[in-house]
């Protein structure tokens, strides 16, 4: 089996808060044996103010992120993936396109910081919490032993992953 990095995809519908806080996350925490990207449904073309601060404030990567179509990742010339992780209930609820590779896919809902109305701290405290839900999910799963593991006995770990503390109540079906 090679050693290349694993070419991981956050997906949500927005493409502005938690799917790109799980790309920042994954940038640092798997750096080298990881490729991290993400995408919406219908994105929002700005990525949220409040996950770039967050993600700087725990010393995350902030530059290059971008609100983008998840059918970036479904052409020809897109990277092939191994995982797709949803982390909104909406967009685990969409159909999803064809994804290049055959990706292991779960869902890994988080509740959508950017839907909390209340004052500026409250606000940041809820994308504050959206990240350390994320990445308790992806230390989890960077620390899988993913090229030894069989193929279904990962695909249930990924799931487990999915209903760890802070997992949505919403749909829960991979895209």
């Amino acid at each position: 089996m090679t050693d290349a990095p694993f070419n991981v995809l956050f997906l949500c519908t927005g493409n502005s808060a938690r799917s790109i806080m799980a790309e920042g996350i994954l940038r640092k925490e798997g750096r080298g044996r990881f490729n991290a990207f993400s995408a919406g449904s219908h994105p929002k073309g700005e990525v949220n103010p409040l996950a770039i601060k967050v993600l700087e404030s725990y010393k995350y990567p902030t530059d290059g992120y971008r609100s983008k179509p998840w059918d970036e990742f479904a052409g020809p010339d897109a990277p092939q993936l191994d995982f797709v992780f949803t982390v909104c209930d909406s967009a685990a609820g969409e159909v999803c396109p064809v994804w290049p590779g055959q990706p292991m896919t779960a869902h890994w809902g988080i509740e959508d910081p950017a839907a909390v109305v209340g004052t500026p701290i409250q606000q940041e405290a809820a994308f504050v919490t959206a990240f350390r839900y994320l990445r308790n999910r992806i230390t989890v799963f960077t620390a899988l032993p993913l090229r030894s593991i069989s193929k279904m006995a990962l695909s249930a770990k990924l799931r487990e992953i999915g209903q760890m503390e802070g997992a949505s109540t919403g749909v829960k079906k991979a895209g």
